[in-house]
């Protein structure tokens, strides 16, 4: 159970009220973790905390940048590395290099690195290399497979950091299986904060794509393909395109840039059968056709656990997930062959539940208050 209060006052971390003169220093380059930072800045500002915003530019196209830090009402990056694509190692190593300079320029007292991109790790390392308190927004979450990069990136992290900042007990075991339990708290779900936030500001809100492509309500799926595992190799993105033309109600595929480069690249067609190509969404607008929509495809760690929160089903193209509670109730499937994929979409309706193993939405004013209260 979360702490009902904004920390618990039973735990190593002291719930003295907030108080001025701590400087946080977020580091955020990807569209999660923009997601991540909109609660995080609304509440390090109620609390009068200092918050410096450094955007690595690791997802420069402004649909999946510029329109979050809009939309989800963030304060403009303070600082902006401008780094772009590239490799694994040549991208972390261009935050990397970039984030030395901007650290000891501004001296926080704590550095808050999110999730499991190249942007987190490079703020570990330089935090930790440069003697400046690190803390992990999003600690414990674990896939175990190692060859995904998200897995080394998290892993890392939370080895590396001061302060693990849990967002789920099944996390928080994992951390104490790591010998980690002595800098973890569990604070809840910041996704969840901004997601409520977001979803009652869309319940009357207008679906763009149902006018646009023709959709009725709840008459459509809602799919994302990102990870390489998906989209690099030619024949498994082509199976997973297959079976999704194959469905029985069209499928719109918000297809991040790299994957309709990708699919070029290959001569795949990404508009065939059931599926229609769309650019990516703004957050509220993606939110709102998630909502209107009879299902979700994916192999996003946000959308899986964002589906759950708006108890839409979701079918998840990947061998695991992190949010294992996702699929323990029932709301999530995970699916790796065609037939998996188009039997997974056109499942039963879940069991409804009233659980909330994500928190309460009051996740990021838990996480300030342990900031301040544990800055040295």
């Amino acid at each position: 159970m979360l702490p009902s209060t904004r920390c618990d006052p039973s735990s190593a971390w002291n719930c003295a009220p907030y108080h001025r003169g701590v400087k946080l220093l977020s580091v955020v380059g990807a569209r999660p973790q923009f997601v991540k930072l909109a609660p995080i800045a609304n509440a390090a500002a109620a609390a009068g905390v200092e918050h410096v915003i450094v955007h690595t530019g690791q997802h420069y196209d402004p649909m999946l940048s510029d329109v979050f830090f809009r939309d989800l009402g963030i304060p403009d990056p303070d600082v902006h590395l401008g780094v772009g694509s590239g490799s694994h190692g040549v991208q972390t190593g261009a935050i990397l290099g970039a984030l030395d300079a901007v650290f000891d320029e501004h001296r926080p007292d704590w550095v808050l690195a999110y999730g499991d991109t190249n942007s987190t790790l490079a703020a570990a390392v330089a935090a930790v290399k440069m003697h400046f308190p690190l803390a992990h927004l999003e600690a414990g979450l674990r896939s175990f497979n190692r060859r995904m990069p998200e897995e080394h990136n998290r892993v890392l992290t939370d080895h590396a950091a001061d302060l693990c900042l849990a967002p789920t007990e099944v996390a928080m075991g994992h951390l104490a299986d790591e010998g980690l339990a002595q800098r973890s708290v569990l604070v809840g779900d910041v996704m969840t904060d901004v997601l409520y936030q977001v979803r009652d500001a869309a319940a009357d809100r207008e679906v763009p794509l149902l006018g646009e492509l023709g959709l009725a309500r709840h008459e459509f799926y809602v799919a994302t393909l990102h990870r390489a595992e998906n989209t690099d190799d030619p024949a498994r993105l082509d199976s997973i395109v297959e079976a999704l033309a194959g469905l029985d109600r069209p499928l719109v595929l918000l297809a991040h840039p790299r994957v309709v480069a990708k699919a070029a690249e290959h001569g795949i067609d990404l508009n065939r059968g059931t599926v229609r190509v769309h650019a990516p969404l703004a957050y509220p607008d993606l939110v709102a056709a998630v909502l209107a929509s009879a299902g979700v495809v994916t192999d996003s760690g946000g959308l899986q656990k964002e589906a759950f929160l708006l108890r839409v089903p979701c079918t998840t193209v990947r061998p695991e997930t992190e949010w294992v509670e996702t699929v323990a109730l029932g709301w999530n499937v995970l699916a790796q062959t065609a037939d998996e994929i188009r039997a997974a979409v056109t499942r039963p309706a879940p069991v409804p539940t009233d659980e909330a193993p994500y928190g309460d939405g009051d996740a990021a004013s838990r996480v300030i208050s342990v900031l301040v209260n544990s800055a040295r």
